[in-house]
């Protein structure tokens, strides 16, 4: 079932679990938006590699997140997700496709963040569902995409700013090349899984 663990999910939590056990995002909490993008064919594979449209997510990851979207929403924003826990075979065949480690990890070596379910992709909407202006589309590989490039709109800088500063107070990290994505602290540690979850 797995690559290196036996996963444990949990959809509906009704007692104390580990902070490392697998949650359902949209059982576990409300208030996100979600726009799984490879449950469909709109992402760089060009297919749908997710039989699910669901975001699981390691529980303290899950406690993380729901920090951040309390702290947008005072000020009328919200996390959109587009990836969460990714299986490796998804992995290999996104380096089928890309095989660039600057953009797509190698599932050969360390694999993603995303196989250890301590990565999420997200975007920031309004309280309307409208995604705020990131000045790429979601998994653009191009050095528009680069956290330090700055020949953007002071618009689209400041949204950028607000979604990094604020996941960065709660334990999330960036990476250098995508906006869109960030580990959480310690996330490295957890161990790469390959299940797959079938839709109820």
């Amino acid at each position: 079932m797995t690559n290196g663990e036996e996963a444990e999910v949990i959809q509906t939590p009704k007692e104390p679990i580990s902070d490392t056990a697998f949650v359902v995002l949209n059982d576990y909490a409300s208030g996100f938006f979600y726009d799984m993008k490879y449950a469909t064919e709109d992402n760089f594979l060009k297919k749908a590699v997710y039989d699910c449209p669901e975001c699981m997510i390691r529980k303290e990851v899950a406690d993380g997140l729901i920090q951040v979207n309390d702290s947008l929403a005072k000020i009328g924003y919200h996390i959109k997700f587009f990836d969460c826990y990714r299986p490796l075979d998804v992995q290999k065949a996104m380096w089928e496709i890309y095989p660039n480690a600057k953009y797509v990890a190698n599932p050969y070596t360390t694999g993603s963040i995303h196989n250890k379910g301590g990565a999420v992709d997200i975007t920031l909407v309004d309280n309307q569902g409208n995604e705020l202006d990131m000045g790429t589309d979601f998994d653009f590989f191009g050095e528009e995409a680069h956290h330090a490039y700055q020949q953007l709109p002071d618009t689209v800088l400041n949204n950028r700013k607000l979604l990094k500063s604020t996941m960065e107070a709660f334990g999330f990290n960036a990476i250098r090349t995508e906006w869109w994505h960030y580990n959480y602290t310690g996330s490295s540690g957890y161990k790469v899984s390959n299940f797959k979850t079938e839709c109820d």
